[in-house]
């Protein structure tokens, strides 16, 4: 999910975008509310944003669909299709979220939500096929295993129409449910209750891979991610015994994330020097973050593991280690996603996605539509195994902005998608090299 950096700053009020942009700020702000129009406001003088003529000719199509279409449609629905409309063709990022949608988006952000804590994809009769429970929840507690079906929640079936059905799954922590599932070897149907909990969805996990050198995986870049990347970081450092000789940090299939939990995992690496720059239409858009003093590694290296699902937010962790020297990219080409989007809450629940700033890296550079081509160029198995071709880019969307440099791509130069613990081992052989140095001859 290659979107969301910059939390609410701003809201939609009838007839202007008002305060347009908040401050890009390292904390998220909170909404504001729109001012009062000018005193004496015409609709001349709001039409000098949006022309009358614009307006009447969508009135006009607006009554001949309430008129004349073949079946009835609602206004609520009709607006709520126009709003979509406004934003389908600006570019692939820029979006309407209805309620749900919205507050789906900010559990998302925020990295934890009320539930079962499985993952599930919808059959096309509408049952649940359980992908796999999340370690320590609910869902893992009860047994329920990959390959389940879920035929019904609290007695009630599915309809093949009905929408998102695993919306019930969802609930107060401490509320039980009770589902009815089909599993592999079993002859009937039967029921397993759950009492819902907090799910916390943990972006970072790290290990150890050779004596002196950590490992650090960052899955996207939620609201704790920084401060679960140093938690992780003080961990390994206290299970090597000694100061860390090297880190990899992993970034392959992360879809980005929230700017600022990017730019705080990168301060925690740097102690110096511009970390991203954004710059948008208004002058309110442009901001720039820069490096704290105090790098937690000590000058240790760094490798960052990148490939062509590596968008975002982690393209920007990934482009300001490098253009301050203070990692080596192996991989494959990133996703090139270099665009910010703010979200706009709206008074009814819903909220707009907008695109508002292009980000650039600490050289000055756009990676839009071209993303971040790597020091040392990785590729996954000849039979697949490993990864392969990406399906699509950010050059490959249709409507994608332009980067300027990447004019004409047109994904043709597409990364490839790289998996497995092989191009682990390729990262850790990369940071090996970094860390040879001749070894002091013993005094004496």
């Amino acid at each position: 999910m290659p979107v969301r950096c910059i939390r609410p700053i701003a809201v939609l009020s009838g007839w202007v975008l008002a305060s347009v942009l908040g401050p890009a700020s390292a904390q998220d702000a909170p909404p504001t509310d729109p001012p009062d129009p000018p005193a004496g406001a015409s609709p001349e003088m709001v039409g000098s944003a949006v022309p009358l003529d614009e307006i009447r000719r969508y009135v006009t199509v607006y009554s001949a669909i309430k008129q004349a279409y073949v079946e009835p449609v609602e206004d609520k629905d009709l607006m709520e299709s126009a709003i979509r409309g406004l934003l389908f063709d600006l570019d692939p990022h820029s979006v309407y979220f209805d309620k749900d949608q919205s507050e789906d988006f900010d559990e998302r952000a925020r990295g934890a939500y009320e539930g079962i804590g499985v993952e599930l994809q919808r059959q096309p009769d509408g049952t649940l096929k359980v992908i796999a429970p999340i370690d320590g929840t609910p869902a893992e507690r009860a047994g329920l295993q990959s390959g389940d079906i879920i035929t019904a929640i609290d007695g009630k079936a599915f309809e093949p129409d009905e929408g998102d059905t695993s919306a019930p799954l969802r609930g107060p922590a401490g509320s039980s449910l009770t589902l009815t599932l089909v599993r592999k070897g079993r002859d009937a149907p039967f029921d397993v209750t759950l009492t819902r909990d907090t799910i916390r969805i943990t972006s970072i996990r790290g290990r150890m891979l050779e004596p002196g050198y950590a490992y650090i995986r960052i899955s996207a870049f939620q609201a704790d991610t920084a401060a679960d990347f140093a938690t992780q970081l003080d961990a390994l450092k206290a299970e090597a015994g000694a100061p860390l000789r090297g880190l990899v940090i992993d970034l392959r299939s992360n879809p980005g994330g929230l700017l600022t939990s990017a730019v705080q995992v990168a301060d925690d690496l740097l102690e110096a020097g511009e970390i991203v720059s954004t710059r948008g239409r208004l002058a309110i858009s442009d901001a720039q973050f820069s490096a704290t003093p105090g790098d937690r590694l000590e000058g240790a290296p760094v490798v960052v593991l990148v490939d062509a699902g590596s968008a975002s937010a982690s393209e920007v962790l990934a482009g300001a280690l490098r253009d301050n020297g203070r990692a080596r990219v192996v991989g494959s080409r990133t996703f090139g996603k270099g665009s910010v989007q703010t979200v706009l809450p709206l008074d009814n629940g819903d909220s707009v996605k907008l695109t508002t700033a292009r980000y650039y890296t600490p050289s000055g550079e756009s990676i839009q539509a071209l993303g971040i081509v790597p020091d040392v160029v990785l590729h996954p198995a000849e039979d697949g195994s490993d990864g392969g071709a990406a399906r699509y880019v950010e050059s490959s969307l249709p409507g994608h902005l332009d980067g300027g440099k990447a004019a004409g791509v047109a994904g043709e130069n597409a990364g490839e998608v790289l998996s497995g613990e092989r191009h682990i081992a390729s990262a850790l052989a990369e940071l090996k090299r970094d860390t040879a140095r001749p070894v002091p001859a013993a005094g004496g």
